[in-house]
């Protein structure tokens, strides 16, 4: 009998989402006929309530960072962070249970703690009436945190060894398997970075990218400016997102400097201008992260999100595959040392964190955790 899988993911960013699709295309290959419904929990088409949720998260990042680093840090908590947690999966618990009676799945994997913390509710409620539901995560962090943990689940398929024995500590009873944050199988076969300049039309000169993640943050225009200052001449790559503003702002920057400016809104070629680019400018998320490493590109990380971008940001910098700029240091200074440093070893030392098989890892697990 087809087996079908029902994947929950978040449209915050585009991390959460990327790791969905990485996972649902090695799915597919391993098992042809496998029946998969992917489903974004905070779009508007699903719950309107969720939506607005997002929208709040947002305001959050973009005006009030400190205030979401205190609700990540309260949410982290075991007392009044626990009871938000199970508010909010009350809150969402309806919807969810629509999704589940409409699509009748044989598993459930989700890559975001919010649809997670539904489904953990629900499974508890089916544990009274002698039911079950598999429950399978993907999380998309460097470090472990409160929001992720529920002992209803299955398996957690997490980025490190250190995070597999920090979850063997908690004594969940949930398998935890230290898969790697699924990125796209395909990123491992693109063609050399020249080869990828030739197609993308690009000239032969060092060659910097900057990305903000799918909503184009992290004060990109800033940081051209602050190119601009910097004698030798650039080829620099900008991928704005969905940011429609910004994206008019870095054309008209680009018109003006006197580097080669190219950008991009919300574009299917990130991988490929990833691969042409001998270091990467950008926010710490974590599937950039775990892109990047695979590439072998070095980073020059700045702005995190306060909590799991900060967490990530220190891993890749600990590493030596990424240096995290702090306020008040200076992007042109630090540009400058490493295009005249040896970025190649530090795209080595990202070779070594990487996980291109993630995504087939956690595929095979989960096609095992069906139910019959």
């Amino acid at each position: 009998m087809k087996k079908r899988i029902l994947i929950l993911t978040a449209s915050v960013g585009s991390g959460h989402i990327k790791a969905a699709e990485a996972v649902a295309d090695e799915l597919l290959r391993q098992a042809p006929g496998v029946d998969l419904i992917t489903v974004d929990f905070m779009s508007r088409e699903t719950s309107l309530f969720h939506w607005l949720t997002k929208k709040l998260y947002l305001f959050m990042l973009a005006w009030v960072p400190n205030l979401y680093d205190h609700c990540y840090k309260f949410s982290g908590g075991e007392s009044g962070g626990g009871l938000a947690r199970r508010l909010a999966a009350y809150a969402m618990l309806p919807v969810l249970k629509k999704l589940i009676a409409r699509y009748q799945p044989d598993l459930v994997l989700c890559t975001h703690p919010f649809p997670e913390g539904a489904c953990a509710l629900l499974k508890e409620k089916l544990h009274t009436q002698g039911g079950d539901l598999p429950l399978a995560v993907v999380m998309t962090d460097y470090s472990l945190h409160q929001i992720w943990l529920y002992p209803q689940v299955d398996a957690y398929f997490m980025a490190t060894e250190a995070m597999q024995e920090e979850m063997a500590g908690l004594g969940l009873g949930a398998e935890a398997v230290a898969s790697g944050i699924p990125v796209a199988m395909s990123l491992k076969n693109l063609p050399a970075r020249q080869e990828l300049r030739r197609q993308l039309e690009l000239e032969e000169l060092p060659t910097v990218l900057l990305m903000g993640g799918g909503l184009g943050l992290g004060g990109m225009d800033e940081t051209l400016q602050e190119l601009e200052t910097l004698a030798d001449r650039l080829q620099l790559l900008v991928i704005a997102g969905r940011n429609e503003k910004l994206l008019a702002r870095v054309r008209e920057l680009g018109a003006a400097s006197h580097h080669s400016v190219h950008c991009w809104g919300y574009t299917g070629r990130a991988h490929e201008l990833m691969g042409a680019s001998d270091l990467l400018i950008t926010k710490p998320g974590a599937l950039t992260i775990s892109e990047a490493f695979v590439l072998g590109l070095p980073m020059l990380l700045h702005d995190p999100i306060p909590g799991p971008e900060t967490e990530n940001a220190v891993y890749a910098a600990r590493h030596g595959a990424a240096i995290w700029l702090h306020p008040g240091e200076s992007l042109s200074r630090a540009v400058r040392e490493l295009l005249h440093g040896n970025l190649s070893a530090m795209g080595e030392k990202a070779k070594v964190c990487s996980r291109p098989e993630a995504a087939a890892v956690i595929a095979k697990k989960i096609l095992k955790l069906c139910r019959p």
